[in-house]
């Protein structure tokens, strides 16, 4: 449960900035794995994170800043893949701080998770614990042919509204949460449209 945890830990401080705000920003236009691991970690190249042993892609919205290496742990089991957030998470705003956040856990991390919507069952817990309200159930929601489970969550700041989707599907034995947080549904919608999957061939 560690990638969910610091996926969590790492939308909701973007918000209050009492973790990743006592942290000194570092840059990582690149990734390379610092340990080993039995997948790709991923890199970014000209704007786009690519992942080939879960083979998808991410393009990064423009001026967007990577806070990945602040966040991930390194642990075998889980890892979180990509971070990034629309302004870095220690700077003020009257707006929501859009956010990206892409993790990988070994499903044996829970005994009996057979099923990609199983998953929401921790996911929701812990969104709700940072203050989110779940508005649907889990529901598929393929992407480029992948069988892939969301489920949409809102959290009112005042004269803000936040508005979080996770998506969640399984592959090679891990689990895949790719979370998006943004101020309304439009902006969820564009930046879940940035993210591309290798197409299946027959």
């Amino acid at each position: 449960m560690r990638a969910l945890i610091l996926a969590a830990l790492a939308l909701s401080n973007a918000y209050g900035g009492f973790l990743l705000a006592q942290q000194s920003p570092v840059p990582s236009p690149k990734h390379s794995p610092d340990h080993k691991t039995s997948f790709d970690m991923g890199s970014i190249i000209n704007g786009t994170y690519h992942n080939s042993s879960f083979q998808f892609s991410y393009q990064l919205p423009f001026g967007w800043v990577d806070r990945t290496s602040d966040i991930r742990e390194d642990t075998e089991k889980s890892k979180v893949l990509l971070a990034i957030f629309e302004r870095p998470p220690a700077a003020s705003g009257d707006t929501v701080n859009s956010a990206v956040v892409i993790a990988a856990e070994s499903a044996d991390s829970y005994p009996g998770l057979k099923t990609a919507a199983q998953y929401f069952g921790p996911l929701t817990e812990l969104t709700e614990s940072k203050g989110f309200k779940a508005v649907n159930e889990p529901y598929e929601f393929p992407v480029d042919g992948r069988a892939i489970i969301r489920r949409d969550f809102v959290k009112d700041r005042g004269n803000v509204t936040m508005r979080q989707s996770s998506l969640v599907m399984m592959a090679k034995g891990y689990v895949l949460s790719f979370t998006f947080i943004g101020g309304n549904d439009d902006e969820v919608t564009e930046l879940i449209e940035k993210l591309n999957f290798v197409r299946k061939t027959r």
